[in-house]
């Protein structure tokens, strides 16, 4: 199912009323002329910079005379991450439209390699672009070289097919994401030994792969009275996830770590909160290491349940890959310093 995100293009005169200010205004504004109160240069830079307005640019996409579309292809199912990022595209909206741009998402399970490829096989005659939540499989490999055989703009968007031929990778250096979730659990069970618990989506998924490999090599060489246990993989999924990890919390009395690798964050509180319950009185707090700022991963932080999540800027990942797609599309360069995310470290008294 594709949703379009576009909307009229924004002009001058949006500009303004959004300010509250005349046309003229906006002019000595954009000319840095004189005779324009601070307050209300301000105001108008606010409403530019709100909409991505680039005036000059929106003229010549305009003048070109020709509309380009994208395609998202996001993972199907309630990830928070994963929505933040549609929730940019759409507030993006102006900007494309100024741009001649027309952004969709297709929804589809991106844990299952048949139905990736079906999905990116349906779209090289409609798309000059993909953005892509891929997984590292061989079909999907092939299907994203054909959509490249055939013209299209290809752009791995959180986890990346390295082998493939697509055009770029926008992303975290994951490998650093999983090194730093190892040196946050070893650090914070402190004098504590006993085991460490891994939840991931999928390790087909490049992203949780590599984390996981980054993590592991820090637990290994840093903290070798941890052991760490064998993957879960609860696809994602709350009630998946939930009933993987109670099943190993009740065989493992000694898990006093926890890395969750991807999304299913609720079931893997559910499960650490029944597991307090049943410890209620004893020392056997889990320290619980995620990723990403969602309203879930916030609460659960302070609440205490969550120590601390890495962070990746969902909106900075939904603008670097449509001006990728973008570059690419003009034959442009792509200005890699400006499309790197970076990775923070959130905890409950840095809560952005």
């Amino acid at each position: 199912m594709a949703d379009t995100l576009t909307t009229t293009a924004l002009t001058l005169k949006d500009i303004a009323r959004q300010a509250g200010v005349s046309l003229a205004t906006v002019d000595r504004v954009l000319h840095n002329r004189p005779g324009v109160r601070p307050d209300t240069v301000r105001r108008v830079k606010e409403a530019i910079e709100r909409n991505s307005f680039q005036p000059h640019v929106a003229a010549a996409e305009l003048a070109r005379g020709r509309a380009r579309r994208f395609a998202f292809v996001m993972p199907s199912g309630p990830n928070p991450f994963m929505q933040q990022i549609q929730d940019y595209l759409g507030e993006m909206s102006g900007w494309l439209s100024s741009r001649r741009l027309g952004v969709e998402t297709v929804a589809t399970d991106v844990f299952d390699p048949s139905v990736l490829a079906a999905s990116l096989e349906g779209l090289s005659d409609d798309y000059d672009g993909v953005a892509v939540v891929a997984l590292d499989h061989p079909g999907v490999r092939a299907a994203i070289d054909d959509l490249v055989d055939a013209g299209t703009s290809v752009v791995t968007l959180v986890s990346d097919v390295p082998s493939s031929r697509r055009h770029h990778y926008v992303g975290i250096d994951n490998i650093a994401a999983g090194r730093t979730a190892g040196a946050l659990v070893g650090r914070l069970v402190g004098q504590k030994s006993g085991k460490v618990a891994i939840v991931a989506g999928s390790q087909g998924l490049r992203d949780h792969a590599e984390r996981i490999f980054g993590f592991n090599q820090v637990m290994a060489s840093e903290f070798p009275g941890l052991g760490v246990l064998p993957v879960l993989e609860g696809r994602d999924e709350d009630a998946r996830s939930e009933q993987l990890l109670a099943r190993l919390l009740s065989r493992h009395a000694d898990i006093v770590g926890l890395y969750n690798v991807g999304a299913g964050t609720q079931g893997v509180a559910n499960a650490l909160n029944e597991k307090a319950l049943s410890d209620a009185g004893r020392d056997r707090q889990v320290v619980f290491v995620g990723h990403d700022v969602t309203a879930l991963t916030r609460r659960l932080l302070l609440q205490g349940v969550m120590h601390a999540a890495i962070s990746q800027n969902p909106g900075h990942e939904a603008r670097a890959a449509v001006r990728v797609l973008l570059a690419l599309a003009r034959g442009e360069p792509i200005l890699r310093e400006q499309e790197k995310i970076r990775i923070d470290i959130v905890m409950r008294d840095n809560l952005p």
